[in-house]
């Protein structure tokens, strides 16, 4: 039997309510005396606890098949791609739904890309002991200068209850035959969704968004202690990863989980874009990201409520992934294309169309040694629930068509092969 919120709220009211020594008291008779502000205190003390249950060390799930084989999902929203030094790729998508059931999947390819293992590992937090879901919804893979694969994931109860959790796991052998993992290990509060930047100063810059929506159905308020960091986070690790340090905080007007990314500008500043609700918005940092200016629109870039993709290439250009058939304008999510700026983000160049079709979103991506592109995107998450993949050049971009050898689009990374009802 599933237990329900209020039937969690019931016992623990009567676990703080009785004594020892009074086993047949009333717990509903303290209310009588207690007044409604005190009563709404009581009961966001008691979803503090709940919420506790997402600090509870999760457990990877390295021979998933053949529960959670690609026969089983019927879902598919993208999370990250990333590339090992022997050139494997690994990819991550979230299976169960953008809601509440949503847990990880990765799978490889050895063959770059051509063809995909069936999923190698798992990060599914449900139990049937927990009163309610506890999600894992958002995060990234990324392949830090050293050769480790990262994977970076969320753990919230519910979608979000007001505090949730940054954990991160690493791979020092992403490319045996079975990689091994350390114990996932808890960053910081809050969420991230895209993949650390390496500073000039050698430092790491991981963005870490703390939703300004403090919590979704009756966590709403239950974590206030926490509205001061409530933002576009970022944090900086000096050691390669072994410990992270908030620098400072965006606070961006109707922001949509943020999904801030972060490049060094070539006179050292940072350029922050973020996710909000009526677009792309830009902020700036000239000490290093301890403070950072007023938002604002960027200059020549338009993008709908959902996630853009930008990064600095080994040519030195920047890299932007986003929807439209120009920069500067855009018609939902569809028409997924790639752009490139010799200028630091001022102006924008070429134009490849990634996917022309309708419900396609979420781009992350990397660049190989050899130049090559690699983009991971997601199409109709709840019908068809693909993960795909483009594989281009610069060239290409700026011919605004394939030229490459080796170019190819709309690649098949997973989809899902259970029927949604």
């Amino acid at each position: 039997m599933k237990i329900s919120l209020p039937m969690i709220c019931l016992c623990l009211l009567a676990v703080t309510t009785l004594r020892a020594d009074e086993p047949n008291a009333h717990p509903e008779a303290r209310f009588a005396e207690m007044t409604p502000q005190q009563i709404r205190a009581h009961r966001l003390e008691v979803m503090r606890h709940v919420a506790d249950l997402a600090l509870e060390p999760p457990t990877l799930n390295t021979s998933p098949l053949p529960e959670y084989d690609n026969d089983r999902l019927d879902y598919g929203m993208t999370i990250g791609i990333a590339r090992t030094p022997k050139g494997r790729i690994w990819a991550c998508w979230v299976a169960g739904g953008d809601s509440p059931k949503a847990f990880f999947v990765l799978a490889t390819s050895d063959d770059d890309g051509e063809t995909w293992s069936h999923p190698r590992l798992v990060v599914d937090t449900h139990s049937k002991s927990l009163p309610m879901d506890r999600s894992t919804l958002v995060g990234n893979v990324w392949t830090d200068p050293l050769g480790r694969l990262w994977l970076i994931f969320d753990q919230s109860m519910e979608m979000f209850d007001g505090r949730a959790g940054v954990w991160a796991a690493v791979c020092e052998n992403p490319d045996a035959d079975t990689p091994t993992w350390s114990t996932p290990r808890r960053i910081w509060h809050g969420v991230t969704l895209n993949k650390p930047t390496v500073l000039s100063t050698g430092e790491w810059m991981l963005p870490i968004s703390l939703d300004q929506r403090k919590g979704f159905g009756p966590f709403r308020g239950a974590f206030d202690d926490l509205d001061p960091y409530r933002g576009a986070n970022v944090f900086v690790s000096s050691d390669k990863g072994a410990t992270w340090t908030r620098r400072g905080c965006v606070t961006f007007p109707n922001p949509d989980w943020h999904e801030h990314m972060i490049v060094e500008r070539k006179d050292g500043s940072l350029w922050m874009l973020a996710r909000t609700r009526p677009g792309i918005m830009q902020s700036t940092s000239t000490d290093g990201g301890k403070t950072w200016s007023t938002p604002t629109e960027p200059d020549g870039i338009r993008q709908p409520n959902a996630r853009f993709h930008i990064r600095r290439l080994a040519s030195g250009r920047l890299l932007l992934i986003k929807h439209g058939v120009t920069c500067d304008a855009h018609t939902g999510r569809d028409h997924l294309s790639a752009w490139l700026s010799d200028d630091d983000g001022k102006t924008w160049r070429g134009g490849l169309m990634l996917d022309e079709r309708t419900g396609v979103s979420y781009p992350d991506g990397f660049q190989a040694p050899d130049g090559t592109i690699y983009i991971s995107y997601d199409r109709n998450r709840a019908t068809d629930g693909e993960i795909l993949l483009a594989r281009f050049t610069e060239q290409d971009v700026l011919a605004g068509k394939l030229v490459g050898e080796k170019s190819k689009l709309k690649m098949l990374i997973s989809r899902p092969g259970k029927a949604r009802k």
